[in-house]
């Protein structure tokens, strides 16, 4: 069995994507990694090289944004056709995996590697916002989605790059994993969620108004989403310890659940059920 990884990048400093950590999470278990790498207005590139990585193989392009937000999906099917493996695992500049459950991917891919009717697998999401400890399940956020998909020619990724598709439109077959994908995209300091948030409105996917888009994000009260009490990737380790909001708000957390043995044994779990976003 051989497992490709493959992802996109562009501008990964400028706007703080954990890109390295990302590709890393999952570098164990992939035969090759291919990363498709947009013109930057930063090193994204010479970073992509720091990880020195015979198993890396960096493709280059300029990103035509006149596509919107199509051009992440077109640029993801750039990256997918240079896959050679029988497997091809997608992640996100922003999305990690949990060393524990490595394994677990890896059996299942081998499991199914010659069953041709399961065609993906199925991870449920973890979208941090604000800090590390805390996580969306309200209205408007995804909570699953498929990442490792059969590299057979016949699946495509669609729209801003959120998900796949079989060429004929049918539906695809998948297995759940019973893994997390590990989403950072929203745990950044203010005033680079602000650039990214307009970043973002550039290409398409949002629309701000003129406050917006000059003040730096606010987070509001923390507490009004669930929190996390379990452990995170250790690649993160160090961006965890380094983010003064989060150290806070896990200080706060202590406080609040000091009795609850989710919290006392690290549990990775995340609610079942959708919650409401409270405006406290």
């Amino acid at each position: 069995m051989k497992v490709s990884g493959f992802t996109i990048a562009r501008n990964a400093i400028k706007f703080n994507y954990p890109i390295l950590e990302s590709i890393r999470s999952i570098l164990p278990i992939c035969d090759e990694f291919i990363v498709n790498v947009g013109d930057s207005e930063d090193r994204t590139l010479e970073l992509i090289k720091s990880i020195n990585d015979p198993r890396i193989k960096i493709i280059q392009n300029k990103w035509d944004f006149s596509e919107k937000s199509l051009v992440l999906s077109h640029q993801t099917n750039i990256a997918l056709s240079e896959c050679k493996g029988d497997w091809a695992f997608y992640l996100q500049s922003d999305e990690v995996i949990h060393e524990k459950d490595l394994p677990i991917l890896k059996k299942l891919m081998m499991k199914h590697l010659n069953d041709s009717k399961v065609e993906a697998f199925r991870f449920t999401w973890l979208h941090f916002y604000g800090s590390y400890y805390r996580y969306r399940v309200d209205s408007g956020w995804f909570q699953k989605q498929d990442r490792i998909i059969r590299n057979n020619g016949q699946i495509l990724s669609i729209g801003d790059a959120y998900g796949f598709e079989k060429k004929d439109k049918a539906s695809l077959n998948r297995q759940k994993t019973g893994c997390f994908i590990y989403h950072y995209g929203w745990v950044q300091p203010s005033d680079i969620m602000t650039q990214r948030r307009v970043n973002a409105e550039k290409i398409g996917f949002t629309s701000l108004d003129k406050q917006e888009r000059n003040e730096d994000y606010d987070f509001g009260n923390l507490n009004r989403f669930p929190a996390y009490f379990g452990t995170h990737p250790a690649v993160m380790n160090d961006r965890i310890k380094n983010h003064q909001l989060s150290y806070d708000d896990w200080e706060s957390i202590n406080k609040r659940y000091w009795w609850f043995p989710l919290k006392w044994f690290r549990v990775r779990f995340k609610t079942p059920f959708r919650q409401k976003r409270r405006i406290c």
